[in-house]
């Protein structure tokens, strides 16, 4: 274990699932004109009020959202909320490991995109992506960063993310998302409570991240085993345009909490 990256069982936020906020598509609507409004920033300033545990950028290579800018400011910004957790998604062979190195997060999470990729729509091919990653993995850890893994809800992939090095793994739930309400529901949440469970078995944390929502987001939490944190940035974004940061940032923890009761 690096003695950098702090274990799983001491970990912010330990017991119970955080809240990351991914703001990317703040920064989408802000690049359609150039008056700097909405605000990054303050989007992420709100949501931490409201009681967000972390906040998720991912910086694209061709900054259709995300900018460098925008990396730095949130970097200060998170400075004053020491129990909050920095979140920086992208692909480390692409343009990541250059925010990794200037910002040093919280979280490197490690996701398998091509540069033109309209939004992340498959988890890394392990073992076949073993060679690759382990050099990044180990350089992140080497700067204090812990290393999530974008993944499929695959058990057996389990046992290879833990062998690269990673400390967290990121389920990839479009899935659960798109049977949600449908026939399919009970069985492809089986395929992600049996990946959590076989991720926990190999010390890994467990995230997940991807079209959760107000409406599938407790029973997700409830049934798989471990969750420590998910990042929502689409529904949660969009939901605040109706309710406004606050409310939508204090509904999804009301979702979460519900998964304890």
């Amino acid at each position: 274990m690096n003695p950098l990256v702090a274990p799983e069982s001491t970990q912010r936020h330990s017991g119970r699932c955080a809240l990351s906020v991914n703001v990317n598509k703040v920064a989408l609507l802000r690049n359609t004109r150039h008056l700097g409004i909405p605000s990054v920033l303050r989007a992420a300033e709100l949501c931490l009020q409201a009681g967000a545990q972390g906040i998720t950028v991912h910086p694209r290579p061709d900054a259709r959202h995300i900018r460098t800018q925008d990396v730095h400011e949130l970097a200060q910004l998170l400075k004053a909320w020491p129990h909050a957790e920095y979140n920086i998604e992208g692909n480390p062979t692409q343009n990541l490991m250059d925010f990794i190195r200037e910002v040093r997060p919280h979280q490197a999470t490690f996701v398998p995109d091509s540069e033109d990729q309209f939004t992340s729509d498959h988890g890394w091919n392990l073992p076949a992506d073993e060679t690759r990653l382990r050099p990044l993995i180990e350089a992140c850890h080497a700067l204090g960063v812990r290393v999530s893994l974008f993944m499929d809800p695959q058990p057996s992939a389990m046992v290879h993310a833990a062998r690269v090095g990673a400390d967290r793994v990121e389920l990839y739930t479009e899935s659960w998302a798109s049977a949600w309400g449908t026939a399919r529901e009970d069985e492809v949440l089986r395929g992600f409570a049996d990946t959590a469970a076989a991720a926990l078995a190999q010390g890994l944390g467990v995230n997940a991240g991807h079209d959760l929502n107000r409406d599938n987001l407790t029973r997700f939490v409830r049934e798989v085993p471990g969750v420590a944190e998910v990042s929502i940035g689409h529904a949660l974004i969009a939901d605040a345009l109706e309710l406004g940061y606050t409310q939508t940032v204090r509904d999804y923890q009301r979702c979460i909490q519900l998964a304890y009761a």
